[in-house]
């Protein structure tokens, strides 16, 4: 009987740190989780993410499921492959509270293609409440 190594996630961190902008930074994101085709981040609730309505704002919560989703087409193809988003829909159910400590990502690849990838964003709260749904869509260059 053969074990499955370990999945090495170090490309994953080590991208989180140098591929993305700047400010993209700034979102603090932390690899919880992967495996080849799904990642899961955890996304801080911090002061410079909510807005007067006491909440996180939208904007972030997008900035953060494009950015699970390109650490999990990395995933699956194994490295990192220039790429550009083409379509991110977003869906908003329940707010993020400025008091909920930390939001998980979980960005699942759908398909993979030679051109396109296609994926799936779960954004949840506390006990694994849906905040946020995304379906996104990526041109491989």
């Amino acid at each position: 009987m053969t074990t499955d190594a370990p999945f090495d996630t170090t490309f994953l961190r080590d991208a989180l740190d140098n591929i993305f902008a700047e400010w993209v930074r700034l979102l603090e994101l932390r690899l919880i989780g992967a495996k080849p085709g799904e990642v899961v981040l955890a996304l801080p609730v911090t002061a410079r993410h909510v807005h007067a309505g006491n909440v996180m704002c939208g904007q972030t919560l997008m900035a953060a499921a494009d950015t699970a989703m390109v650490l999990a087409v990395m995933s699956k193809l194994g490295t990192f492959r220039p790429m550009t988003t083409v379509q991110l829909q977003t869906t908003f159910l329940r707010p993020v509270a400025a008091d909920a400590g930390e939001a998980h990502v979980t960005a699942t690849v759908l398909r993979m293609g030679r051109t396109m990838a296609f994926g799936d964003i779960r954004i949840t709260t506390g006990a694994d409440v849906l905040a946020a749904h995304a379906t996104t869509s990526y041109a491989l260059l």
